[in-house]
């Protein structure tokens, strides 16, 4: 029998069992790139000083069109009523540390770059030892808490505008198109050009191909 394919909606039942708790300010964070063969690993942590500053259509990363990305991260980080902030690490910290803890690190640099300090946070996906105690690690929370969505919209969008950046620094590689990820454009110049400084060359794909610098 076939399963449902519905999905729940965002919502702020997260936020609210917090506030409950006498939490005021609270964050949601999500990263960016993890899954990519180069570039950076970006996250985001935002705050909703005031819930009317969500623009309608607020929903994971993944979720959304780049033209509807693009709208919406114009209005989350232009409106007076949310704080955000972003954080990254770089190829050279990936390599050396692998990407799970080099997204963590991240993590813990958007939200320490926050202007005020959250109270409590939203994390997308599983526990984060570098956040502390005071963090609600949930699950596909990009698709189902506002403030995690609304994170990963900055995170998305800033690593998105980096990877275009990268296309002037190192053009054939498509980054402005792939934006990194594993595509057969991506891996079809990279057997072409050889990898270049951007790419995470302990990754497989990668690594595999063999090719000089």
């Amino acid at each position: 029998m076939a399963q449902s394919l519905k999905r729940q909606s965002c919502s702020w039942h997260f936020e609210d069992e917090y506030l409950r708790q006498g939490h005021k300010f609270l964050a949601g964070v999500d990263e960016a790139g993890r899954g990519c063969l180069a570039g950076p690993v970006v996250a985001a942590a935002l705050i909703f000083l005031d819930r009317n500053a969500c623009p309608e259509g607020v929903d994971d990363s993944k979720l959304l069109t780049r033209k509807r990305r693009q709208v919406l991260h114009k209005t989350l980080s232009s409106h007076p009523g949310i704080l955000w902030a972003v954080g990254s690490a770089s190829v050279e910290e990936i390599e050396k540390i692998n990407i799970l803890r080099a997204s963590h690190l991240a993590m813990q640099r958007a939200c320490a770059s926050l202007p005020r300090k959250p109270d409590w946070l939203l994390v997308d996906g599983l526990p984060v030892k570098l956040l502390g105690e005071k963090h609600r690690a949930i699950v596909d929370g990009d698709a189902q808490c506002f403030s995690i969505a609304a994170a990963s919209i900055i995170a998305k969008e800033t690593r998105d505008l980096l990877m275009e950046e990268a296309e002037k620094t190192y053009p054939g590689y498509g980054f402005a198109q792939h934006k990194g990820y594993g595509t057969a454009l991506h891996m079809a110049a990279v057997t072409r050009l050889g990898p270049c400084p951007l790419h995470r060359k302990t990754f497989g794909p990668i690594r595999q191909l063999s090719l000089p610098l």
